[in-house]
C-alpha cells in the first residue's frame, strides 16, 4: 500500500481541531497530506477503504521517557500499536546526552537509576550525535527531544549538592545553549530528582533565559506533587515569568489521599497565570498510579555525591538510621518540603515494575510489602536491600492518584497527553506505556465526564503540535506532514497492571510521513520516522 499515492476513502475524519467529525477522504502524497474532502479522484492512488473507522492526525506523545529504547528498540512497537507518530523524549531531567568526557559514567547511572543499564556508546557528546545516531539506525516514528537539566549539571558539578557559582551557571548556559542550537526543542527540569533538585533560584533562572532566547521551551516535573503542589505550582510559574519562556507543567497530578482534592486549585493557578500572560500549559497520563525509580522512596539529599555515596551510607550506622527517620517517620532536615512516599501512601501500594540483575526478577510485579514477607524482613531493610542489590535502577509503580482528580486533569484546555512510559526490555513496567492513547480514546466514546472524542483528540494532536512549535503536524490540512492514524469506534487498551504489555484493540493502521508502519493491526518493519528539529533555531 506504499505507492507514491494513497487515498483513505469513507472516513470519520477527526481534523484535530475539536470540531465534530465528518465523513470524507483523504488523499497522501509525496509524504503530506494532498487532499481532504468528500469524494476524492482516486486515479493512480492505492486506495484504504476506511469502513467507516474514524482517521485522526497521528498521536503526540507528549511526555515519555524513550530515549534509550529508541536506540534498542528502533521500530518503537508499542508506540506504534497505539496510533503515535511523535515521541517526546528528555523528560523530567533524564536524557542520554550532553556529556562531557568526565561526566558520561555519571550520565549513564543517572539515566539508569530511571530506565536500567545504560552501556558504553549509548550516551552522548550533544544532540547533534544523539541524532545522528537515531537517523543512523533508522526510527518508526518520529522523536522530539528535550534537552534533559541533570546533564548540564552533572557535565559541569557532578553529583555536588549545593548552588552553582556564577562561573557553573555560565557554563551550564553555554552548554545549553549549545543544543538549542543544534535543534533541541527546550529544557527539561527534574526538580524532585538529584542532582536536577538540588538547583536554586538563580540557576534556574539563568537557565530559562536561555530558553526564551532561543524561543524554545522548559518543561518541568516540579518540586512537590503532594502537599506541596500549589507552592511548586508558584515556584514554577516564577520561574516562566522572571526567565521569559513558554512552559510546560510535567504530569500534573496530586498525590497521596491526603491531598486529593486538590487538583482544581493546581489548575486555577495555571489560569490565573495565563490571564497575565505567562504561556503555560500541562500534560498528563489517564491512570491513576504513577511510576518512578525506586530512589524516589529516599530524600534527594540521599543522592549527594551519587549512587556509591548513597551505598556508604546505608553500610553507615548513622547514615542508615537517618533513612530509616526520613522513609518512616518522614523526618529530613536536610530536604525542607520533601514528604516520604512510604508515609503517604503505604508499602503496599509501591510495586516493583522493573529491575536491573537478572537474579531480582523474581520479585517484579509484587509489592514491597509482599517481597517483605516473602523474605520475612522488616519492611524497611527490604527496600534498603533491594536498593543496594540492584544499585538503585528498579523501576516502582506506586497507585497514589484520585480518579476525580484525574479527570479534572484529563479534560482541561490546557492539558495534553502524555504516557509518561517508563520502557524496559523485561518486567512489569506500568501499563500506560502500552496503553495511554487508546484507554483516552475509549474514554472520550464512552463519554466520560463529558470528554467528547474530537476533544481528547485535541488533546493528542494539534494542542501537543502546537506546544513543541510542530507547524506541519497535529491537523488533517493539505500540506501537512502524512502522520495518521485509523483506529475503530470499540477502540481499547489491554494492558493491565497484572499483564502491561498487552497491545490495545481498534489501532488498524498508522502511517509517518505517508508510509505505512501499521497496517491491518500488524508493523510493517518501515522506518520513515526522524529526528525532528526545533523549527529556525537561533545561530546567535
Amino acid at each position: 500500500m506504499d505507492s507514491p499515492r494513497t487515498l483513505i476513502r469513507g472516513a470519520r475524519l477527526i481534523d484535530g481541531t475539536g470540531a465534530p467529525w465528518f465523513r470524507g477522504d483523504l488523499l497522501v502524497e509525496g509524504g503530506r497530506i494532498a487532499a481532504v474532502g468528500p469524494r476524492l479522484d482516486a486515479a493512480n492512488a492505492g486506495v484504504l477503504d476506511a469502513e467507516g473507522r474514524y482517521l485522526a492526525p497521528g498521536f503526540i506523545d507528549a511526555h515519555a521517557h524513550d530515549d534509550l529504547v529508541y536506540l534498542r528498540q528502533p521500530g518503537r512497537p508499542e508506540k506504534v500499536a497505539q496510533g503515535v507518530t511523535t515521541v517526546v523524549v528528555g523528560n523530567c531531567s533524564f536524557g542520554l546526552y550532553p556529556q562531557v568526557p568526565a561526566s558520561a559514567p555519571a550520565l549513564r547511572e543517572h539515566f539508569g537509576n530511571l530506565l536500567g543499564t545504560v552501556a558504553d556508546g549509548e550516551s552522548f557528546a550533544d544532540f547533534a550525535a544523539y541524532r545522528a545516531a537515531l537517523d543512523g539506525r533508522g526510527i518508526a516514528i518520529n522523536l522530539v527531544s528535550l534537552v534533559g537539566h541533570a546533564a548540564l549539571r552533572l557535565a559541569v558539578m557532578g553529583w555536588e549538592n549545593r548552588p552553582a557559582t556564577d562561573a557553573e551557571r555560565d557554563a551550564m548556559a553555554t552548554l545549553l545553549a549549545d543544543q538549542l542550537r543544534q535543534g533541541a526543542h527546550g529544557l527539561s527540569l527534574g526538580l524532585v530528582y538529584p542532582p536536577s533538585a538540588w538547583a536554586d533560584r538563580a540557576e534556574l533562572v539563568r537557565l530559562a533565559e536561555v530558553v526564551a532566547e532561543h524561543g524554545a521551551l522548559l518543561a518541568a516535573h516540579v518540586r512537590s506533587y503532594e502537599g506541596g503542589l500549589i507552592a511548586s505550582v508558584d515556584e514554577f510559574l516564577d520561574l516562566l515569568k522572571a526567565g521569559g519562556s513558554a512552559g510546560l507543567l510535567s504530569h500534573l497530578q496530586a498525590a497521596g489521599r491526603p491531598y486529593w482534592g486538590s487538583l482544581p486549585r493546581a489548575v486555577e493557578r495555571l489560569e490565573t497565570a495565563r490571564g497575565e500572560g505567562v504561556d503555560v500549559s500541562f500534560d498528563m497520563y489517564p491512570y491513576p498510579a504513577g511510576s518512578s525509580t525506586i530512589l524516589q522512596l529516599l530524600p534527594p539529599s540521599a543522592l549527594t555525591g551519587g549512587v556509591d555515596a548513597l551505598l556508604g551510607r546505608m553500610a553507615d550506622t548513622d547514615g542508615l538510621a537517618a533513612l530509616r527517620l526520613a522513609v518512616e517517620a518522614g523526618e529530613a532536615p536536610g530536604d525542607p518540603g520533601w514528604e516520604s512516599k512510604i508515609r503517604l501512601i503505604g508499602w503496599e501500594n509501591v510495586r516493583v515494575g522493573g529491575v536491573a540483575r537478572e537474579d531480582l526478577r523474581g520479585w517484579e510485579g509484587l509489592s514491597l510489602a509482599e517481597i517483605a514477607e516473602a523474605r520475612k524482613a522488616p519492611t524497611f531493610d527490604t527496600l534498603m536491600w533491594l536498593v543496594a542489590a540492584d544499585r538503585g535502577r528498579t523501576n516502582v509503580v506506586m497507585f497514589q492518584l484520585s480518579e476525580d482528580d484525574l479527570t479534572v486533569a484529563l479534560t482541561h484546555p490546557l492539558h495534553m497527553l502524555g504516557s509518561d512510559g517508563l520502557p524496559r526490555e523485561t518486567g512489569k513496567p506500568h501499563p500506560r506505556a502500552f496503553g495511554s492513547f487508546p484507554r483516552y480514546l475509549a474514554r472520550a466514546i464512552r463519554g466520560e465526564a463529558g470528554l467528547r472524542l474530537e476533544e481528547a483528540v485535541r488533546h493528542m494532536t494539534a494542542v501537543p503540535a502546537q506546544r513543541f512549535g510542530l507547524g506541519d503536524r497535529g491537523l488533517l490540512r493539505p500540506g501537512m506532514a502524512a502522520d495518521l492514524t485509523l483506529f475503530t469506534a470499540d477502540v481499547a487498551d489491554r494492558a493491565t497492571f497484572q499483564d502491561p504489555t498487552r497491545t490495545p484493540h481498534g489501532i488498524t493502521d498508522v502511517l509517518v510521513a505517508g508510509a505505512f508502519v501499521l497496517r491491518d493491526g500488524a508493523p510493517t518493519g518501515a522506518r520513515p520516522g526522524r529526528t525532528l528539529t526545533r523549527q529556525h533555531p537561533i545561530d546567535a
